[in-house]
């Protein structure tokens, strides 16, 4: 697996960088420590993630992270920080990225990128447990109707993301638990999304206010 990897301090470069080599089907392709070259080593060696600083010298890790996915929408980027700050999760989901880790999260970071690679959308446990407070935030309405979502459907999507199984969502709404499961694959198909995380994701960067807080994990 290719990773590149970019942040402003060395200590934290050399220290994953180690991490991260001495898993053996990982190879740490570039580093870089301005995200303004971010752009450049992704054209240059096509890695299956990106993991980026946010606060750097320069150019931003948020900026950056937007520049690559502009020319590269399918790019897996992981975003990391030393802050769990609202504003930089809300950032990180509308710009599409793979995940938001915490550095000090040491031994989630392997299993996040091999997470990421496989399609899946990855936040550290503390990132987790600030989404429902994200939930309560207004935003614009999105017509799910233009994707073809009926009103059962998108009553599905609210409770994947307030975190409910689908055991959960079929006693929420007097259903089988094999009726349930057909709304999540029809959903995935719908939204052209992987899995029910992404579910979460999606409807938490276009969700209308009027959605219930609950509580979000990853399922």
């Amino acid at each position: 697996m290719k990773l590149i990897l970019i942040d402003d301090d060395c200590l934290v470069v050399s220290s994953l960088k180690m991490i991260l080599e001495a898993q053996p089907d990982f190879e740490v392709a570039a580093t870089a420590s301005d995200g303004a070259k971010a752009l450049s080593l992704y054209r240059e060696h096509c890695p299956d993630v990106l993991l980026m600083d946010i606060r750097m010298q320069g150019m931003d890790g948020l900026k950056a992270a937007e520049t690559v996915l502009r020319e590269f929408p399918e790019a897996r980027i992981l975003l990391l920080t030393t802050f769990s700050d609202d504003e930089y999760i809300i950032k990180a989901l509308k710009l599409g990225a793979a995940g938001y880790l915490l550095k000090q999260d040491y031994q989630n970071i392997v299993p996040a990128i091999r997470a990421a690679a496989s399609g899946q959308s990855v936040f550290g446990d503390e990132i987790v447990s600030r989404l429902p407070g994200l939930m309560s935030r207004e935003k614009p309405s999105y017509d799910y109707a233009a994707h073809g979502i009926s009103e059962r459907e998108l009553d599905v999507i609210r409770l994947i993301a307030e975190g409910l199984s689908n055991k959960e969502i079929a006693a929420r709404l007097y259903l089988s638990d094999g009726t349930v499961r057909n709304y999540l694959s029809m959903i995935l198909d719908k939204l052209d999304l992987r899995d029910r995380t992404q579910v979460a994701v999606f409807y938490l960067q276009r969700k209308s206010p009027e959605v219930p807080k609950g509580t979000f994990r990853d399922c």
